[in-house]
């Protein structure tokens, strides 16, 4: 496996000073190494993304696509090595390693094709008569160098869910990947850089939180994903420094089963939406709430799914394995947490449990008679479990998946989906899928964003999530070259006069008043 020894040219770090070495968590092998970038460094790369801003912008959405469409190839021409790392630094399986670069795919596709009609100058219709001597139009100007800082559950996909369309904005990125799986995005910047003839309009730095830190320090407007503790740290000082900021944060989905859905699908969705990358995705399903009626043979089903998965990390397109590694130490500390408290409060383990013997990876696990006292219910898992909460009704259900601080989104599951979308609109969740699970993150029109403490703002997704990075700029023009205004200097009675009437008469529809007085008397 490759070794990462240096970041992308944009983004030299101080020499000596440190390194983080990455670690596969499905072995334990060296994967690479990145050294880390200080807070002087941090601002030196801001310095020299801000030069080459004007002249991206200026470039307009169709030469901005072109450079972006080249990427994509590059990043498609080097695929095989690309998910290799990112594999390497995630310890997952090559099934869940596959979905990095189809985001690539879909996320850069979409944007170049869309960006000049959601950043088209905007015509806005007058409110009234004295409006109309105006011509009013919405100009959207980039914020000119937005930061963005990553999780580590997807070391490629995350990145490539924001940075297109900021850079399709008009905007330069100074990004970070966690210091946790920073490999594979490092060498795609790299490409980015060195190998597409593209303008220095993206940098990546390495480091840990202080890294991130000084990334906020520097940028005009911030987007971070990760844990909802860092996203408040972040707010704090992008308040503190009067910058816009998007955050997507933690989660703890709901999946609302009814009793008429289709068991066999939802079963599949449940394992598919709570295990795939071991779990470890904002919009997993966390809690499954089954109507009385289905609960017996969804739980048989679903205990009968998850016991056959193949656990560990793969070769490369082999497809041996479905369930990998958990990232870090932490995170499977949390899971076995959260399951020794479910077992200590009368919950029981139908299938899993436990951690393996190689590698940080954790059998996936059943959870049943489960309530919300325990910490598998409320707090977020991000980790290869599916409790399951028998419940009596569609209320119950809708109250129980309600009763979290996270709102990220959720699913329904029922034999009628119109049913199945008046149920998901009681769900305080961003988003909701009907007879699917973490479908709505890939439906690039609609925006995805969090309520509650899940986040602020739409992530990605539809205009909006090209616009975020952008200042919105009114502009007034007169249709009509008068001398001078009847508002304007110098005051006299008889202009104040006459302004005054015509305000009433336009604006306050005295003529309307009087007609309707004159009728009624």
């Amino acid at each position: 496996m490759a070794i990462i020894d240096k970041p992308a040219a944009s983004a030299p770090a101080t020499a000596g000073v440190d390194e983080i070495v990455i670690r596969c968590p499905a072995d334990g092998r060296i994967a690479g190494t990145v050294p880390v970038t200080d807070a002087a460094g941090v601002a030196a790369v801001a310095t020299r993304l801000r030069t080459a801003q004007p002249e991206w912008e200026a470039l307009g959405p169709q030469g901005r696509a072109r450079h972006l469409l080249t990427w994509l190839d590059w990043i498609l021409d080097n695929e095989t090595r690309i998910l290799e790392l990112v594999q390497s630094e995630s310890g997952k399986s090559s099934g869940d390693t596959k979905i990095e670069t189809m985001v690539a795919t879909e996320v850069i596709n979409y944007y170049a094709k869309n960006a000049a009609k959601f950043l088209a100058p905007r015509t806005v219709k007058a409110h009234n008569v004295a409006g109309k001597t105006k011509r009013l139009r919405l100009h959207y100007r980039p914020y000119e160098l937005v930061g963005q800082i990553f999780p580590w559950n997807y070391p490629l996909g995350m990145p490539l869910m924001d940075v297109p369309p900021a850079l399709m904005a008009g905007a330069v990125v100074l990004s970070k990947p966690s210091e946790v799986t920073p490999l594979a995005w490092t060498e795609v910047v790299r490409g980015f850089n060195e190998e597409i003839g593209a303008p220095p309009v993206l940098a990546c730095v390495n480091g840990r939180g202080e890294t991130g830190a000084a990334v906020v320090d520097v940028v005009d407007m911030i987007q971070f994903t990760g844990s909802t503790a860092t996203g408040r740290r972040i707010a704090m000082r992008a308040a503190e420094r009067l910058i816009p900021v998007g955050l997507e944060l933690g989660g703890k989905d709901a999946m609302v089963v009814l009793a008429d859905a289709n068991i066999d699908r939802a079963v599949g969705g449940a394992v598919w939406g709570g295990l795939f990358n071991a779990g470890q995705s904002c919009i997993a399903v966390e809690r499954i709430y089954v109507e009385e009626p289905a609960y017996d043979a969804f739980v048989e089903k679903l205990t009968e799914k998850v016991a056959a998965l193949r656990t560990g990390m793969d070769e490369m397109d082999s497809f041996s394995s479905d369930v990998g590694a958990l990232a870090t130490e932490q995170q499977l500390a949390i899971v076995e947490g959260q399951v020794e408290d479910a077992l200590a409060k009368g919950a029981r383990v139908l299938t899993g449990g436990r951690r393996t013997g190689e590698g940080l990876i954790y059998e996936p696990t059943v959870l049943v008679d489960v309530d919300h006292t325990m910490t598998c219910m409320q707090e977020e898992t991000f980790g290869p479990t599916l409790p399951v909460m028998r419940v009596k009704n569609e209320q119950e259900a809708i109250r129980l998946a309600n009763d979290s601080p996270y709102g990220l989104n959720g699913s329904v599951w029922t034999a009628d989906s119109a049913h199945g979308e008046q149920v998901a609109t009681q769900l305080e969740t961003g988003g909701v899928s009907v007879n699917n699970t973490m479908a709505t993150i890939f439906q690039f029109p609609l925006p995805f964003g969090g309520w509650k403490t899940s986040g602020i703002g739409s992530r990605f997704g539809g205009a909006d999530g090209l616009l975020k990075y952008c200042r919105r700029q009114s502009v007034t023009t007169e249709r009509m070259n008068l001398g001078s205004e009847i508002h304007w200097y110098p005051y006299t009675q008889k202009r104040g006069k006459l302004q005054v009437r015509l305000v009433r008469l336009l604006g306050a529809n005295d003529w309307r008043r009087r007609f309707g007085k004159k009728g009624r008397s």
